[in-house]
C-alpha cells in the first residue's frame, strides 16, 4: 500500500465546523476532493456548498457555542452516513478589542467559540467513536490552534488565551480518550485567507508581514488542509496529544533586527 493509497478518505465520513468561508471551506472542498463525505455547520448557511466529484457536503445550522447545537451537528452526520471517522475543530477567531475594555459578555463568547466549542464537539465525536462509528481503530480530532496560544497576542487576548486552553484540552484528552479517540491540534500560523485585509492590512503590508517569516510568505489555507489530511489518516495512528506547527518556521525574533549592523 502507497502513502498515496492511505491518504485516500474515500468513505470516510467527516465533521468541519465553521466550513462556509475561509479556512474552513477550504477543509471541506479538500476532504471532498479526497472521497470523504462531509458535514459542516455555521449560523448561516451559504448560497452555495462546497462540492466534488457528485457529492456535495452536507450543512447543519447551528452555533457550536451552544453545547446542544454542536452535539447536534456532530449527531448529523452518523445519522447521515451512518459513520464518524473524524471531527476538525476550525471554527473560531476573533475581532480586535482593546482588553483593557473588552466587555465580560464579549470576552466570554470568544472563549466559549475557541475553547468551549471544540469541548463540545469532541465530547460528543467521542461517545460516537465509543459507539464504534469509526470502526475498531477509533476516530480523531484535530483542533485548529494559533501561534497566539504560544506567544502574547495583543489586541485578541481573550482569544490567545482560549488558543492556549485549546492546545492544553488536546492534551488532556488525549490521554483520557486513549486509545479509541486520537486528539491533535495544529498551530496555524499567519494564514492569507479572503479576509486577511482586516488582520494584515494591504498588499503592501502583507508583504512586510510575510518578510518576518521565515519561509517568505504567509500560510495558505491549503497549507492547513494537507496537514490535517495527514493527521486523519493512518500514517499519523501513533500521534496523539500532540501539537503540528504549520507556520513557516514561525516569527522572526525582534531582536535580531535591533543587534544587525545597519550598513550591512
Amino acid at each position: 500500500m502507497t502513502d498515496h493509497d492511505v491518504l485516500d478518505h474515500t468513505g470516510q465520513v467527516l465533521v468541519v465546523t465553521g466550513g462556509t468561508k475561509g479556512i474552513g471551506r477550504v477543509l471541506v472542498q479538500r476532504f471532498l476532493d479526497w472521497g470523504a463525505e462531509v458535514v459542516t455547520c455555521g449560523r448561516t448557511e451559504p448560497e452555495e456548498l462546497p462540492s466534488s466529484q457528485g457529492r456535495t457536503a452536507s450543512f447543519v445550522a447551528a452555533d457550536v457555542r451552544d453545547p446542544e447545537q454542536a452535539a447536534a451537528v456532530v449527531d448529523a452526520a452518523v445519522e447521515q452516513h451512518g459513520r464518524l471517522d473524524a471531527v476538525v475543530n476550525n471554527a473560531g477567531g476573533a475581532p480586535a478589542a482593546d482588553a483593557a475594555t473588552a466587555s465580560p459578555r464579549f470576552s466570554e463568547s470568544i472563549i466559549r467559540l475557541n475553547l468551549l466549542a471544540p469541548l463540545h464537539v469532541a465530547q460528543r465525536a467521542h461517545h460516537h467513536f465509543l459507539a464504534g462509528a469509526a470502526g475498531p481503530d477509533g476516530g480523531v480530532v484535530v483542533n485548529i490552534a494559533s501561534v497566539s496560544a504560544t506567544r502574547p497576542s495583543p489586541g485578541t487576548a481573550a482569544y490567545g488565551a482560549a488558543k492556549a486552553g485549546l492546545v492544553n484540552l488536546t492534551q488532556s484528552l488525549a490521554v483520557e480518550w486513549a486509545p479509541t479517540t486520537r486528539v491533535v491540534a495544529v498551530i496555524a500560523g499567519l494564514i492569507a485567507t479572503e479576509q486577511a485585509e482586516l488582520h494584515y492590512g494591504d498588499a503592501e503590508a502583507q508583504a512586510r508581514v510575510a518578510a518576518t517569516i521565515p519561509a517568505g510568505r504567509l500560510g495558505t489555507p491549503e497549507d492547513l488542509a494537507q496537514a490535517c489530511r495527514w493527521l486523519t489518516s493512518p500514517l499519523a495512528s501513533y500521534v496523539s496529544g500532540s501539537a503540528l506547527w504549520v507556520h513557516g518556521a514561525g516569527e522572526r525574533p525582534a531582536f535580531l533586527g535591533a543587534v544587525e549592523d545597519p550598513s550591512g
